[in-house]
């Protein structure tokens, strides 16, 4: 049997076993998505190999950790530098990242969109600020200090702190942080929310599941909002392609995955 993962911290809250092992079930494939809690990203890689591992998917806060756990790095992840899908081929580690188009995905049912606000600057941040722009919406970044905005400066993003953040008007608000993932945090404070939810146009929370304070206040401000259920989809849908090695097409993944957020 097959054996795939999760890794993350915290971890227990992740929905990917009942996504990936709906659909192994289901095509009847001899594999088993589980979750793995690991607090340092530096042991991923050995990690892997010791649990024989065939993939894996990486979830905050680690998937820079991932990028660097790699032998090699394919497609859009290696621009942003963050990985969120491993594949075990003969022994070496590849990196993916589906983050980036599993929201784009997501993002249609909310219309034209020229302008984006990205709360946060990990991981998904990155893949996120990137296909934005390759999309033709424009990313600016607010995380809460210069800590990790060296990438996005560096890639000539538009950064701000909670210090000197000038609040303007951005068509989508987008929380990448974990602020509310399990806690009752706000992933910015108080009035520069309400300053931005005024102008907003939308509003996205990466986490799933449940309605976080950030959703919370959107609703309120009775602005179109998503919570991460369907970028999770997408991107799942992604990875277990590439778990797989194509040797199942998305269109034939995508209802099925589809049917375990029933459950």
């Amino acid at each position: 049997m097959d054996i795939f993962t999760i890794f993350g911290d915290p971890v227990a809250h992740s929905r990917s076993p009942l996504m990936h092992n709906h659909v192994f079930n289901t095509l009847t494939i001899d594999a088993c998505y589980t979750r793995t809690h690991l607090v340092d990203g530096s042991k991923l890689r050995q990690t892997f190999f010791d649990k024989n591992l065939k993939g894996a998917n990486i979830t905050v806060p680690h998937k820079e950790a991932a990028f660097l756990a790699c032998d090699e790095v394919r497609g859009i992840a290696k621009s942003i530098g963050a990985v969120n899908t491993i594949v075990n081929e003969d022994g070496k580690l590849i990196g993916y990242n589906t983050d980036a188009d599993g929201f784009i995905a997501a993002l249609h049912s909310f219309g034209e969109v020229k302008t984006a606000l990205i709360l946060g600057a990990g991981g998904t941040a990155r893949a996120l600020g990137l296909v934005l722009r390759q999309n033709g919406i424009n990313p600016t970044i607010l995380n809460r200090s210069t800590s990790r905005l060296e990438y996005f400066t560096k890639n000539d993003f538009l950064t701000y702190t909670w210090e000197n953040f000038s609040c303007e008007e951005y068509d989508l608000i987008i929380n990448t942080t974990s602020a509310g993932l399990g806690d009752d945090n706000l992933p910015v404070p108080i009035p520069i929310l309400t300053s931005l939810l005024q102008t907003a146009q939308c509003a996205i929370d990466v986490i799933y599941g449940k309605e976080t304070p950030f959703l919370a206040y959107v609703k309120k401000a009775n602005i179109p909002y998503k919570d991460g259920s369907d970028m999770l989809l997408e991107q799942g849908v992604l990875a277990n392609y590439l778990f797989l090695h194509g040797a199942i097409s998305t269109d034939v993944i995508h209802p099925i995955m589809h049917k375990s957020f029933l459950f």
